[in-house]
């Protein structure tokens, strides 16, 4: 049979492929990074805005499913509070070290390696209570009304899709001038999708660190609010909540401010903007 992944157009397979090497050549620089902090205990619960837990409840005795997880650092969150869980993440070296770092935290957690379109193919039979993604996930998907079907189909009735997104608008600032030194923020990229994929030199990544060796190049798609509502919509998913935050969890701007919650903020003299989105829909 042939996997899911394969029926896309091979200039795109080749784009997910280059995706794939980028993200197992950043592994290590993420794992010897002080953004992820993982040369001492996990901290899983710090990637988690406060909301989080209040939109999802209690996760214990869920089938919960982390798609797109990377190192699986928000994913040892649900096995800590007793749901049965599983990540999934495109690249091998990324699953491995979610595997070695999720047991050494005495966690739970069943890690499997594949395209987040092959996860139907891979996981079989199985259905999910609860499916969670984001936070830089969603911009590596080219086909999102695929993907949505995709979410639709391994959620039980009535289970919950959780995405917890950077915000479009988010992703269209660059600080300004264009060589990155200046105090200020401005309408760089797009906000809207529909111009294709857009490439981007992954030299270095937004950890900490040193320069990736080997795959430095990536690609990605950019989803106004709107193409992921309506792609969730057509899959016959029902939107239960969005919410839209000004705090991220880490200062992606050196002029950020820490907050009560831990996260950081724009200065209170800044326009109060959306840096984060989080929608829950229902199967």
């Amino acid at each position: 049979m042939t996997e899911a992944s394969e029926r896309f157009d091979p200039a795109v397979r080749q784009m997910m492929q280059t995706n794939q090497a980028n993200w197992d050549a950043r592994t290590p620089v993420h794992l010897a990074s002080r953004f992820y902090g993982l040369s001492e205990a996990p901290a899983p619960s710090r990637w988690f805005a406060s909301f989080e837990w209040e939109d999802l409840g209690a996760p214990a005795g869920r089938d919960v499913l982390h798609l797109q997880c990377h190192l699986g650092t928000e994913t040892i969150a649900f096995a800590e509070r007793g749901a049965r869980t599983v990540g999934l993440d495109i690249s091998g070296a990324s699953v491995a070290a979610a595997r070695d770092i999720a047991a050494r935290a005495g966690a739970d957690v069943a890690y499997v390696r594949a395209n987040v379109y092959d996860a139907a193919d891979v996981l079989g039979e199985r259905r999910f209570d609860l499916i969670y993604t984001g936070k830089g996930a969603l911009c590596y998907l080219p086909d999102l009304d695929r993907w949505a079907g995709l979410v639709a189909g391994l959620l039980r009735p009535g289970g919950q899709l959780y995405i917890v997104e950077f915000h479009p608008l988010f992703q269209a600032l660059g600080r300004t001038p264009a060589d990155g030194e200046g105090d200020g923020l401005l309408l760089r990229h797009d906000y809207l999708g529909g111009r294709g994929a857009v490439r981007r030199d992954a030299t270095y990544t937004y950890t900490d660190g040193p320069a990736v060796e080997g795959a430095t190049e990536s690609f990605e798609w950019m989803h106004g609010l709107d193409e992921v509502i309506n792609a969730l919509v057509g899959a016959g998913l029902r939107i239960a909540k969005l919410r839209e935050g000004d705090e991220l969890p880490w200062p992606r701007w050196p002029r950020m401010v820490r907050t009560a919650t831990g996260w950081w903020r724009l200065p209170d003299a800044s326009p109060r903007i959306p840096l984060l989105y989080a929608l829950l829909a229902h199967a």
